[in-house]
């Protein structure tokens, strides 16, 4: 956020200053709402879309209980996050630059930017995607147009973290609707989606390689720097027990926003099943996706699906490039303008899109990488939150840091698999 990050940060105020007066049930939690939306929007970027539509084009209702789990994850991981910057003031990447070696430290902001080239990668390609599939405009110039909007979303943050919070939100739940219409149109089979959800289970490996796409599209290692960012210095508490209170305030932020997050994931993976395995299609492009929708449904559905990824690919960018500034400050104590940032990481996906690439294959390729950046952020999160000297009274309880390596060793396991999937 280079300069933008460190005026949010000063309008941190206290928490007796936010709690001051009579405000009760939904009113006291609104001043804590907002991080946790913004972080949330890493889980629904253009990967999401892909990997959900062909799962559940091929395999129907049967990973939907994989997302259900990976919002639980999510959930864990960005709660321990949030908890991070609340407990000592300081961000992920600050933290780690404080704890480790400096050779490790660079080597770290070193796969932290392509962690953020291949998020960026990600969501540009799915933002001009969406151009290109709404308005019939070609991708190059489709590019163009997402870069400017983009630019307009960084923009939102002179005006203090309280505008680029509604307008992430904003666009958050734009997603949201586009999908329950979606589902509405697509008519799914209720029972089916209860039994994917409640029934664990893979058929080959196959499904086991979805599923593990699934879990790497929706544990986003830039989410996990951001948000111990964006909520390190927003409300202060000067005791451990005013820390403790803001940590309970802010998990019902992140509550919230998983559940959205998750919801949107499963609707995406519903439609797919309800329209495209019922039809016997197995549907691996969003292109495709597209126009299936178009012909399957009707024209309003195909331009919802459109709009979902125009919003998502845009929204996530610049979150991206928020997450991009958060690393490169915290690991070597060096900005760069943040518009300058926006610009260098739009370079990849311009180009690739400039060479004709195909899109859908350069979003698989961008979630490869992502996977194997995963590690770098959750181990060191793990690690911090465990350590009573770093954390004091808001260390991890005993069976918090159990669940929290077995889920590292889950994701990281997966991103393994995917990996030699991929290659092999």
């Amino acid at each position: 956020m280079g300069k933008q990050l460190l005026k949010t940060n000063k309008h941190s105020t206290t928490l007796e200053e936010v709690l001051n007066g009579n405000k009760k049930g939904f009113k006291k939690l609104l001043p804590f709402l907002g991080p946790a939306f913004i972080a949330a929007i890493a889980y629904i970027d253009p990967g999401n879309f892909a990997t959900n539509i062909a799962a559940g084009s091929k395999y129907g209702y049967l990973l939907l209980w994989v997302i259900l789990f990976s919002n639980i994850m999510a959930l864990i991981i960005q709660s321990l996050s949030a908890k991070l910057g609340i407990a000592t003031g300081k961000n992920l990447p600050e933290i780690a630059k404080e704890e480790f070696p400096k050779p490790v430290s660079i080597g770290l902001w070193i796969q932290g930017e392509i962690v953020i080239i291949a998020t960026d990668l990600a969501e540009f390609i799915g933002a001009a995607l969406g151009i290109y599939l709404l308005f019939g405009i070609p991708l190059l110039e489709a590019s163009i147009i997402a870069a400017i909007g983009s630019f307009a979303i960084l923009e939102l943050q002179r005006r203090g973290y309280r505008s680029l919070e509604a307008g992430i939100t904003s666009m958050l739940f734009i997603v949201v609707l586009s999908f329950v219409v979606q589902m509405f149109f697509s008519k799914p089979d209720i029972n089916s989606v209860f039994n994917g959800l409640l029934t664990p289970k893979f058929e080959g490996v196959d499904s086991v390689v979805l599923a593990a796409g699934i879990l790497g599209a929706t544990v986003m290692p830039h989410a996990i720097y951001l948000h111990s960012a964006l909520i390190q210095n927003r409300i202060v508490g000067n005791t451990l027990k005013e820390k403790k209170q803001i940590f309970r305030f802010e998990f019902l932020d992140i509550l919230i926003a998983m559940l959205i997050a998750g919801f949107i994931n499963a609707a995406m993976l519903i439609v797919s099943s309800a329209l495209f395995h019922k039809n016997g299609l197995f549907v691996e492009d969003l292109d495709v996706a597209f126009h299936y929708f178009g012909e399957l449904l009707n024209p309003l559905s195909a331009t919802l699906f459109g709009l979902g990824l125009l919003i998502a690919g845009l929204s996530s960018s610049s979150v991206g490039t928020m997450s991009g500034d958060v690393i490169m400050q915290g690991f070597i104590n060096y900005r760069i303008p943040i518009y300058l940032r926006r610009v260098i990481t739009m370079v990849p996906p311009i180009t690739i899109i400039a060479i004709g690439v195909n899109p859908t294959t350069a979003l698989v390729v961008s979630q490869v990488v992502l996977s194997f950046g995963i590690g770098f952020a959750l181990v060191p999160l793990i690690l911090f939150t465990s350590s009573r000297r770093i954390m004091g009274g808001l260390v991890n309880r005993l069976w918090l840091t159990i669940v929290s390596w077995i889920i590292a060793i889950v994701i990281i396991s997966l991103n393994i698999f995917i990996l030699i999937q991929t290659f092999m």
